[in-house]
Order: C-alpha cells, then structure tokens, then sequence
C-alpha cells in the first residue's frame, strides 16, 4: 500500500504534546524520525544501545531548541523482561502516558544460504528484530492506552513480504514483523483508540543498507530523510483513520 502524501504540509505544532519513543534513535531512519517528531513539538524517548550514540542526537534536538528528550540506553540483543518494566516505570514517572511507539531498531545478520546460517547469528536477529519489538510494545501497551489518539509503528521491509534466498533471519523477521503488527491492529481494532500499521521504507542509506549491499554506490541511495514524511504523518493525529496497513514509502 501506498499513501500519496502530495498534499500534506504539516503544521509546526502538529506534535505539540505528544510523547513519542523511537528504538533505534541513535541511528539512520531512527535518527531522522527522532530529529524529526522533535521539530514538529514532541518529548521523545531516545532508546537504543551505545548511549554516546544516542546523547548525540539529543545533542542535537536541544541546539535545535526542541524540547529536551529522554535517553535510555538497552542491549535488545541481551535484554531481559525487567529491562521493559523499567522503561515502563520511566515514562510513567516522567509523562504518565505515550501517544506514539516506533519500532524501528534491527539487524541484518548474515546473507547466507539456509544450510549455512549459524544458529548463534540466526538468535541474534530474532532476539533484537522480533523477541525486543514484542516485549518493548507489550510493556508500553498501558502507556498507549492513557492517549486518546495512539500510534504504533513497525519498521517493515521488503523482504518481510517475500522470501529472498539468502536473506535468512532477517527475512523472516520481518515476515514475523508483519504479522505481529497485524495481530494487534486487529486485536485493538474494536476495543482500543491505539492505530497500528507498518511501514517499508524501501531502500535508503543505512548501516544496515551498506552491510547489505557492500557494493553499492551510498550516493545512489536515498538519504532517511527522505522517507521520513511517512513517519511524521503516521505517528501524528492525521492519521487515526489508517489501521492494520502496510504501508511503503515513496520516494519522488
């Protein structure tokens, strides 16, 4: 699915506030998306792993003059259920609700064949791509239902919709990423305000990108920013309508 986003022109304040975590804040598309809700007036929660990573970004958002985010740094590969209880107890202490998630901090593992996957890489992306983005979300379910308008967003890829040789945990990450996010859009469908959908955004300059595809040419990319439009308008109120999509970004 596609949404022709020609004729959004968000205002300033379009997330004035809105609480909004962000996995993955410390880099690429997260990076962007975190700058980005910040500008147009959210809190954010900077979460992810190496926190000189992450105080840079929030370096960043206050230069700026946005409004001064959270940090909170965790090893999704390792982490345990009482890490999320605690970021849970975080937010609550701080804002006693959350109005926007955004799944979006991955791996790739290894492109192999699947006779020659290695079970120790194959836990590793299941443990950050999909066993983190379950409990992250379930933890912070709670949090979600304090806010009137809610909005949950899965980093999909195109993998995750057909299987490619050699893609191996990866792919079926993010296939595993697709049906959780529709499970729960359909699940809150009737008895929850909070909007879930997934977003694929195609091919832009990442770290993940570049182990990918060695080869490629970076400046024959697109840059994270410029797919970051979907992200804002998604994660923003204009959006209540739109539930249980799929949705890839187009880049004119």
């Amino acid at each position: 699915m596609v949404i022709n986003l020609n004729k959004f022109f968000p205002k300033k304040n379009l997330l004035t506030g809105k609480n909004i975590l962000i996995s993955g804040a410390n880099s690429g598309i997260g990076r962007e998306a975190a700058i980005t809700f910040a500008q147009y007036g959210a809190k954010t929660i900077l979460l992810g792993r190496k926190e000189k990573d992450l105080e840079k970004v929030y370096e960043l958002i206050i230069k700026k003059k946005y409004p001064e985010p959270l940090i909170h740094t965790i090893d999704f590969e390792y982490s345990k259920i009482e890490d999320y209880i605690d970021i849970y107890k975080a937010i609550h202490s701080e804002y006693g609700r959350l109005d926007g998630l955004l799944n979006n901090a991955s791996i790739l593992g290894e492109k192999k064949s699947i006779s020659q996957y290695s079970f120790s890489t194959w836990r590793s992306v299941m443990s950050i791509n999909v066993d983190s983005v379950f409990l992250l979300t379930q933890s912070l379910l709670p949090l979600l239902e304090q806010s009137d308008n809610a909005s949950i967003i899965f980093t999909s890829a195109n993998e995750g919709k057909i299987g490619k040789a050699y893609w191996g945990a990866y792919s079926v990450s993010k296939f595993a990423t697709e049906g959780l996010m529709q499970i729960l859009a359909d699940e809150l469908e009737h008895t929850s305000s909070i909007r879930v959908n997934s977003i694929n955004p195609v091919a832009v300059k990442s770290k993940l990108r570049k182990k990918a595809f060695p080869a490629e040419d970076p400046n024959s990319v697109p840059l994270p920013k410029d797919c970051i439009k979907l992200y804002l308008y998604l994660i923003s109120d204009l959006s209540k309508e739109c539930k249980g999509k799929s949705i890839d970004v187009q880049i004119v």
